[in-house]
């Protein structure tokens, strides 16, 4: 097993992301998870992320406040402990549009050759 405390996670920055601090929970380390990682994504009000689309699949789970995640036109808001999956490929922008910091998590598998 492999603990991993939260006073040591470490930031990271995403691509196409702003007003979003981010910490990674689990993954990329020795004795990790083999199969995908896990971040934490604070959004600020207006902060979001995309448009774009990922080469692999990502879960996003909202712990606090909201997030409007847009595909094809559409919009779905999401609220606490709500989530969704969105496919490789697809076209997304999610954008926190309330006035609380949005609290999601996220789960990836790794890029292919980028295992633990």
């Amino acid at each position: 097993m492999l603990v991993k405390r939260f006073a040591k996670a470490e930031p990271y920055e995403a691509p196409n992301h702003r007003d979003v601090r981010s910490l990674r929970l689990q993954g990329f380390e020795e004795g990790g998870p083999e199969t995908a990682w896990v971040g934490l994504s604070h959004y600020l009000p207006g902060g979001g992320a995309g448009p774009d689309a990922s080469p692999i699949e990502k879960v996003y789970v909202i712990l606090s406040g909201e997030m409007t995640v847009i595909i094809g036109g559409e919009e779905t808001v999401l609220g606490r402990m709500d989530s969704c999956t969105i496919p490789a490929g697809e076209v997304r922008e999610a954008v926190n549009r309330g006035n609380d910091v949005c609290t999601m998590l996220v789960v990836m598998p790794y890029p292919p050759g980028a295992a633990a």
